[in-house]
């Protein structure tokens, strides 16, 4: 029998963490290394410190992220990996080859 996305569906739990706008995104940013959340949103570019807060935290209550805060003048925050974030670099570069071949067949733009 085929998965099927059932309620209880682990692979729900997997779409709902990597859902969104930004999160793919900066998990795919802390790919290269820890980095304080300024180098993140210049990596990133067009997210806001708002926004990468927000994202951030969320990965972190899921477990994806890792918060380092270094007790300096002043105080130094870095984030990076947990071990679950980094095995989900392997299905986000999939979606990013598939992205690569497919996204120009992908009408962009409000539906009718």
């Amino acid at each position: 029998m085929e998965p099927r996305f059932f309620a209880d569906c682990q692979a729900r739990v997997a779409i709902d963490v990597i859902g969104g706008r930004w999160q793919m995104v900066v998990l795919y940013s802390l790919a290269h290394g820890p980095a304080r959340p300024g180098e993140l949103r210049e990596q990133i570019g067009g997210i806001s410190q708002k926004v990468l807060t927000e994202t951030l935290r969320r990965l972190e209550h899921n477990g994806l992220v890792r918060r380092d805060r270094y007790a300096e003048a002043p105080p130094r925050v870095e984030y990076s990996l947990t071990t679950a974030g980094e095995g989900l670099l392997v299905p986000l570069r999939a979606l990013g080859d598939w992205a690569a071949e497919y996204a120009d067949q992908i009408p962009t733009g409000k539906i009718p």
